[in-house]
């Protein structure tokens, strides 16, 4: 495959990296190496810390340092961190950190002092708003199209990231959810995005932190079979704040427990239910997170192999529309 060319936009000029493309730092699933990989491809990968486990980017840290000579990041469950937590991974020496879901204002000094980028995921206008007051470097647009976590009330990602763009104007802004292909990243620069942050497509790697049987789903999985919802975070005892939903495959408590949360919250006998199917292997260990663009992923290729072909794949796209 020949390589595709450099792009240039705020987001590569601030990294340095080849192509304008960020893993989205899924929690658990976007390891060192998938980071490594991602990055050594001409991305930035970001690491997917969640709650910010020690013994995890312990771990994984190592990895992905040792792995790939090009920035990299990390990113964190805002709601799930205390400053601490952020503290001892900027001594990892992060280029990035990315804050998602909930407010990140008590994070933003320590990061600055650190010297790393501070890189805010927003689903609504509110959020954006408070994304550039508080100085973000770099600001993600999250469309509800997503996998895994987002608002419960959140926007599409075609409509939402030109009014995110235009608001945070000189700020970098990169599009997330529903993107899996280079079409949409090539969409995204159109939308007036700096490039585009991408989650499913990267679970389905080599190198992602994920049981096979997950990345056999979505390679088999359709984007209509995909939903919203808070049933999975319920049953598995999960504390993420109810504004937030989740965008997983189909599951058999999903079909069980649909429109019955409240229910489902109250039941302890359920939720046992589900810890002891898990452990018989009833049930999927996690719920298999996938957005709306699950349809285009058809293979597990190396990550760093998937980096420069949906680069490809976004120039060809970016070429065609110039000449129709």
């Amino acid at each position: 495959m020949m390589a595709a060319m450099a792009f240039s936009t705020a987001f590569t000029r601030l990294f340095g990296v080849r192509y304008p493309i960020a893993l989205a730092p899924m929690g658990g699933s976007a390891g060192g190496a998938l980071a490594a990989a991602v990055s050594r491809g001409g991305g930035l990968g970001l690491l997917g810390a969640g709650n910010g486990d020690p013994d995890w980017l312990a771990r994984e840290v190592p990895l992905v340092a040792s792995g790939t000579d090009a920035p990299w990041g990390i990113g964190f469950l805002t709601w799930a961190i205390d400053v601490g937590t952020v503290e001892r991974a900027l001594e990892y020496r992060p280029r990035a950190v990315m804050l998602s879901f909930g407010d990140p204002s008590p994070f933003v000094e320590p990061v600055r002092r650190a010297g790393a980028a501070l890189i805010l995921q927003v689903t609504d206008l509110e959020e954006a708003r408070r994304a550039v007051d508080l100085g973000a470097d770099v600001i993600v647009a999250q469309g509800t199209e997503a996998g895994g976590h987002g608002a419960r009330h959140g926007r599409s990602t075609l409509p939402f990231v030109p009014l995110v763009v235009d608001l945070a104007a000189p700020v970098p802004v990169l599009a997330a959810g529903g993107i899996a292909d280079g079409r949409g990243l090539a969409a995204a620069l159109a939308l007036g995005a700096a490039g585009a942050v991408i989650g499913t497509r990267f679970q389905a790697t080599a190198e992602a932190l994920v049981h096979p049987s997950i990345a056999k789903a979505i390679v088999e999985g359709c984007g209509q079979d995909t939903e919203r919802n808070r049933v999975l975070d319920i049953a598995r005892g999960s504390h993420w704040p109810s504004r937030y939903t989740a965008r997983t495959l189909g599951h058999p408590y999903l079909e069980r427990w649909r429109g019955r949360e409240t229910e489902l919250a109250a039941d302890e006998q359920a939720r046992q239910q589900y810890q002891d199917d898990v452990a018989r292997e009833a049930v999927p260990p996690l719920p298999v997170w996938a957005g709306e663009g699950v349809d285009l992923i058809t293979d597990v290729p190396p990550a760093a192999d998937l980096v420069a072909a949906l680069a490809d794949q976004a120039e060809a796209a970016l070429t065609r529309a110039g000449r129709n």
